[in-house]
């Protein structure tokens, strides 16, 4: 059964429950042109699912981790008093090599800028590196989306690759960023 909750100084860190499904589906698809998609790879255009396959899709979701039990989530909503702000995720990009990157969106601007997002992560790294024998975590993102590339060095992310002009948007060439930290490097903090 799905009852992670990881909790900070402002914010929380909790499993989805079906209860959530129509405010998250409002959050990521209410708005036609979301702001959050602005930062969140504006170069992938937002394909909505209606409310209806949106809670299939989770339930089928909410299916496989409850009987997977081994594997922490893979998602989780990130909550401000009682109020969803957004998400925040991990997938494999090699799971043979422990290859693992997260992710993360707020989606009420309102919260940008002001923490959430850092403590959100750094809760999340905490969590990654207990539940699991992971040597590295890691975090893909835009050079356009400077407020994550801050937000990861904060964190004590490193640089470990920049594919230069590989991403475009509104007709600019951007660069794509992936960022890293070592469970040592971590644990070192």
């Amino acid at each position: 059964m799905r009852n992670t909750v990881i909790t900070g100084d402002r914010i929380t860190l909790r499993s989805i429950q079906e209860a959530d499904l129509p405010t998250l589906w409002n959050l990521i698809y209410g708005d036609p042109n979301p702001e959050w998609k602005l930062w969140d790879a504006p170069y992938f255009p937002l394909e909505r699912e209606e409310y209806a396959d949106y809670a299939s899709n989770m339930k089928e979701w909410f299916h496989r981790w409850d009987a997977a039990e081994s594997s922490p989530e893979s998602q989780l909503v990130i909550e401000v008093d009682g109020e969803i702000i957004g998400t925040i995720s991990y997938y494999w990009e090699h799971k043979p090599s422990k290859w693992l990157e997260m992710g993360i969106v707020i989606y009420k601007p309102m919260y940008w800028s002001s923490g959430y997002g850092t403590e959100a992560l750094r809760l999340w790294i905490s969590h990654l590196f207990a539940s699991m024998p992971l040597a590295r975590v890691g975090l893909t993102t835009w050079s356009g989306n400077e407020r994550m590339v801050r937000t990861a060095e904060k964190l004590g992310m490193q640089m470990e690759g920049r594919m230069r002009k590989c991403r475009i948007y509104k007709d600019e060439y951007y660069d794509s960023i992936r960022m890293g930290l070592l469970r040592e490097e971590w644990n070192g903090r």
